[in-house]
């Protein structure tokens, strides 16, 4: 079965592993939210934009959790052409009706919300 997501197009250097920097985009992050997401962003005086895709204590099982993220990186892949660059980012969805419509409308509007969007 062809799903038509294309996750192998993030490299390491644009993911957001390490605890400790979850840790600071958690703390000192600006913040935005809509209904079901909310965004976390610092700059990161890199030339790059790096990201992470945490998810909430109790998010469903694991094919939940993994369709969930899938659905993130894809719609993060489509709109960052759009970003301006230098932010680690960190994307937090909550448990809700998940779909990948959904999740490209959310993270256009957190994008939109906290001037991330190139003019």
């Amino acid at each position: 079965m062809e799903t038509g997501f294309k996750t192998g197009l993030f490299k390491r250097s644009e993911r957001i592993k390490s605890p400790v920097e979850f840790k600071n985009l958690f703390k000192y992050g600006k913040k935005a939210s809509v209904s079901g997401a909310k965004i976390f962003v610092l700059e990161n005086n890199l030339e790059i934009n790096r990201i992470g895709f945490p998810l909430p204590r109790g998010y469903g099982n694991a094919i939940q959790r993994n369709l969930s993220k899938r659905y993130s990186r894809e719609a993060y892949r489509l709109l960052k052409s759009q970003l301006n660059i230098g932010y680690d980012i960190l994307l937090l969805v909550y448990p809700n009706n998940d779909s990948f419509s959904l999740r490209c409308a959310q993270l256009n509007a957190l994008f939109t919300k906290i001037g991330l969007i190139k003019e």
